[in-house]
């Protein structure tokens, strides 16, 4: 297996095309055709994950944060980052990161988040433009039907809400001229020729889409694939930045903060509200919310999330809103090994190892 191939893996789960346009996800360091025997999953690549890496002999690296963030500007040794980078070059590790397409996908980091946490009935918090739907429309003969609907579904087309292959055919008839360089499926060459096709229609994430096409192409039968990528003003709610949920019942700040530390597993967290305020309705956003802080929903009693600086807590405060800063890498951290598991789902022969890092910040009560 190759480095293009697990880099595929995670792709497919958190497709690059979610990622918003100021990212850098993907592969920053390395071959996509190197071979890999072994993969470390971590949160971020600082010298105590490459450490690990080379210990475990992984090849490749897979983080949630990009290696790369600023450009290099030159390749001087007497810059600690610039130095990593050009250790992990030397030393044949290459590096993968899904960035803030693993923040809006399904399954990823705020979804992990919410499940640790325990809310109930969660749902999008905010809407993202990387959630754009297409219809894809074809023409195939219909003993090939179930072929090609299979195949454009199995890449990830056909998804609404829960549901899976969902799409709509109606019979017809396609007409065709083959040209002298033309490789007819049927019908005679330079003659007007009519075939029972079965239009076929399918819902698709925009970011889905060149993987789709690529099994369409595949699937149907014709030299000629004949299709329409239609844009629509549909968003596929499921992918979203952050998530709201309950709580299984009302409870005061400071036991939900207890709870939330726990659950995460960090050192501290910081509160902003009343400790005897009950709360039920939360909503979460891991790493740095605080900035969204501005546009979150008026109904909601805690947010959950991390990075918080001092005006947004002051705005969380005249909006009634309580704050839990749980800390960057303390809100992200749980990805880890759900990725890691994701890797070890779908690559065979191939050790996958997690590392989790410490926490920068540590509390000082004394």
């Amino acid at each position: 297996m190759t480095v293009g191939d697990v880099c595929s893996v995670v792709d497919a789960f958190a497709p690059q095309a979610l990622a918003y346009s100021w990212d850098k996800p993907g592969l920053a360091i390395g071959s996509p055709d190197a071979k890999v025997r072994g993969v470390l999953v971590a949160l971020g690549i600082n010298p105590l994950a490459v450490r690990a890496a080379k210990r475990a002999k992984a090849d490749l690296i897979v983080s949630h944060h990009p290696v790369i963030w600023e450009p290099l500007n030159a390749l001087c040794t007497d810059d600690p980052h610039t130095a990593m980078c050009l250790d992990l070059a030397q030393s044949k590790i290459a590096c993968f990161s899904a960035h803030t397409n693993l923040d809006v996908v399904p399954g990823g980091v705020n979804t992990v988040l919410a499940d640790r946490i325990g809310l109930a009935d969660s749902a999008p918090l905010f809407s993202v433009s990387q959630a754009e739907q297409v219809k894809l429309v074809t023409f195939v003969p219909e003993a090939h039907l179930s072929r090609v609907r299979d195949a454009v579904c199995a890449a990830g087309a056909g998804v609404i809400g829960d549901y899976t292959n969902c799409s709509f055919s109606t019979p017809g008839i396609g007409t065709f001229r083959p040209g002298d360089a033309s490789v007819p499926f049927s019908g005679s060459k330079n003659r007007i020729n009519e075939e029972p096709e079965h239009k076929f229609e399918v819902l698709v994430l925009k970011a889905k889409l060149p993987g789709v096409l690529r099994a369409l192409f595949e699937a149907h039968p014709y030299d000629e694939v004949p299709y329409d990528v239609i844009n629509l003003a549909n968003h596929d709610a499921s992918i979203s930045l952050g998530l709201r949920g309950e709580l299984s019942r009302a409870i005061s700040l400071d036991a939900f903060a207890s709870h939330v530390r726990k659950s995460i597993g960090v050192d501290h967290v910081r509160v902003i509200g009343s400790a005897k305020r009950k709360v039920k309705r939360i909503a979460v956003m891991g790493g740095s919310g605080g900035s969204q802080i501005a546009d979150l929903p008026n109904d909601i009693d805690v947010f959950v999330t991390g990075d918080v600086k001092y005006h947004e807590a002051e705005l969380a405060t005249l909006r009634g809103i309580a704050i839990i800063d749980a800390g960057h890498a303390g809100t992200e951290k749980w990805m880890v090994p759900v990725l890691a598991s994701h890797l070890r789902k779908h690559i065979k022969g191939i050790a996958v190892r997690t590392y989790i890092e410490p926490d920068y910040f540590r509390a000082v009560t004394k």
